[in-house]
C-alpha cells in the first residue's frame, strides 16, 4: 500500500470511529434527557391507558406457532409492506413510528390507516424513548424485532447531519438496550444499507467485501450500526441479522427517491436532473421491487435463531448475519427515465449533469448468493413490471388525494 493510500485509509477509519463516538455521546445525552418531540410524549399521556395496552396486546396476538413482531418504522415504505405481509400470514405485529416530516407525513398516515384496517396497531412514538420501549416489552413477549426505523436519504445528510446520528446510531443503541434487557430476548432483523459499500469498485458487491470507505454520512451511520450490532451480539448474546437493501422502489414508496420525483416532475412538465459520471457514463442502480424486499425480510425473520442472553447476560454465542437484498441487475438511470416516459406517455425534460459530490455513487450491484443459500431469496420483478405497478398506484393515489382537496 503506497503512502497516499495509507493516508486515505487512515483518514477514512478516523472519520468512521469519530461517527461512532459522536453517536455514543449523543445516545448518553438522550438517556439523561430525552429529546422533546410531541410524538414521543403522546403514548405516555392520554394514550398510556388500559385501553391502549389492550390494543397493543390485540395487535401482537398471533396464530399458534407464529411470530410476534415489533416493527419499527412501520408507517414507512418498507415497514408498512413488511407489517402487512406479516399480519397477512398470521403473525402478531405491533408497529412503531414517529411520523417525522422528512417527507410528507400524510403519506405515512395513509399507510398507517391501511395497516390499522388490517389489524396492525401503529404507535406514534420514537425509538429513542427507552420508557416506551420498556413498556412495550413489558406488555408483549415479542419473539422478533424488525427494525426499519431510520433517517434515510444520502443527500439530506448535508442539510441535517444530526438527524442521522439521532436515528441511525442513538436510536439503534436504544433499541438494542431494550432488547438485551428483555426476557426473553427477541431475535432482531434490521435494515442496514447497500450504501455501506461506498467507493468500492469491485462488482457485484459481496457481504465479504470491505466496507470502510463510506461516501456519505448516511452510509457511515449504517456501517457504524453494523459494528454496534456486532458488539451487542458479542457481549449480550443478541441474535442479529442486518439487511443491506439495494434501491427499493414500488407502490407507497418514498417521495425523495428518484423514480418517485421523476414521475411527479414528468407529469407536471418540470425538468428532471439525470446525473452521469466521467466518459458520459450514466449512473446505474440495482433497483429492487418492494415485494422482493419483503420476501427477503420475511426469510431473514424466519431463519433467525433465538437470542442466547437472559436478563442482559450472554449465555452462549448467538447468530450474527448480514445479507444483501438486491435484484442483481443494475439499470442505468437513463433507462429508468425512458421506461417512465413510455408508461406515463409524456416526454421528460432531461437536464444531464455531472454527478455532484454529495454522497451519491456511480453504481450499485448486489451479489445475493448468500441470501439465496440461507433462505431461498430470489427476486422475480424486473424494472419494467415494477415501475408499471408503481405508476398505476401513483396515478390512483394522487388522483384521489387531489379530489379530496377540492
Amino acid at each position: 500500500m503506497d503512502k497516499h493510500r495509507r493516508w486515505t485509509y487512515s483518514i477514512t477509519k478516523l472519520v468512521f470511529w469519530a461517527t461512532i463516538f459522536a453517536g455514543t455521546l449523543l445516545f448518553l445525552c438522550f438517556r439523561s434527557s430525552p429529546p422533546s418531540h410531541s410524538a414521543t410524549m403522546k403514548w405516555g399521556s392520554s394514550n398510556d391507558t388500559p385501553q391502549w395496552e389492550k390494543r397493543v396486546r390485540l395487535s401482537a396476538r398471533s396464530r399458534s406457532g407464529h411470530l410476534s413482531v415489533l416493527v419499527t418504522g412501520a408507517a414507512g415504505f418498507v415497514g408498512s409492506h413488511v407489517s402487512a405481509a406479516l399480519k397477512r400470514r398470521g403473525d402478531g405485529v405491533v408497529g412503531l413510528d414517529n411520523f417525522n416530516s422528512y417527507y410528507d407525513p400524510s403519506l405515512k398516515r395513509a399507510r398507517q390507516k391501511l395497516l390499522e384496517q388490517k389489524g396492525v396497531f401503529v404507535i406514534e412514538g420514537d425509538i429513542n424513548d427507552e420508557k416506551l420501549l420498556k413498556k412495550l416489552f413489558d406488555i408483549v413477549e415479542f419473539t422478533h424485532v424488525m427494525h426499519l426505523a431510520a433517517q434515510a436519504g444520502v443527500r439530506y445528510a448535508m442539510k441535517n447531519p444530526g438527524s442521522y446520528i439521532h436515528s441511525n446510531i442513538a436510536g439503534l443503541v436504544t433499541l438494542f438496550e431494550a432488547c438485551k434487557s428483555a426476557n426473553p430476548q427477541p431475535s432482531i432483523v434490521w435494515a442496514s444499507s447497500s450504501s455501506v459499500y461506498g467507493l468500492n469498485s469491485k462488482v457485484p458487491f459481496s457481504e465479504k467485501d470491505q466496507t470502510d470507505q463510506p461516501a456519505s454520512l448516511y452510509a457511515a451511520t449504517k456501517k457504524a450500526g453494523e459494528e454496534i450490532a456486532h458488539t451487542y451480539n458479542h457481549i449480550y448474546g443478541l441474535s442479529i441479522t442486518g439487511l443491506r437493501f439495494f434501491t427499493v422502489y414500488g407502490p407507497w414508496g418514498r417521495p425523495d427517491m428518484a423514480y418517485f420525483f421523476f414521475t411527479k416532475n414528468i407529469l407536471k412538465g418540470n425538468p428532471i436532473s439525470v446525473f452521469q459520471g466521467s466518459n458520459n457514463k450514466s449512473v446505474a442502480r440495482d433497483f429492487t421491487y418492494i415485494d422482493d424486499i419483503v420476501k427477503g425480510c420475511l426469510g431473514a425473520l424466519d431463519t433467525a435463531e433465538k437470542s442466547t442472553g437472559s436478563g442482559g447476560k450472554k449465555k452462549k454465542n448467538a447468530q450474527l448475519r448480514v445479507f444483501n437484498l438486491g435484484n442483481t441487475s443494475p439499470v442505468p438511470v437513463t433507462k429508468l427515465v425512458s421506461i417512465l416516459e413510455k408508461l406515463l406517455k409524456v416526454k421528460a425534460k432531461r437536464n444531464v449533469l455531472p454527478l455532484p459530490r454529495n454522497g451519491d455513487v456511480m453504481f450499485t450491484h448486489a451479489n445475493i448468493s448468500y441470501a439465496q443459500k440461507e433462505f431461498g431469496y430470489k427476486p422475480t420483478t424486473d424494472l419494467q413490471m415494477g415501475l408499471q405497478k408503481f405508476v398505476n398506484w401513483y396515478l390512483d393515489y394522487y388522483s384521489i388525494s387531489e379530489k379530496k382537496n377540492y
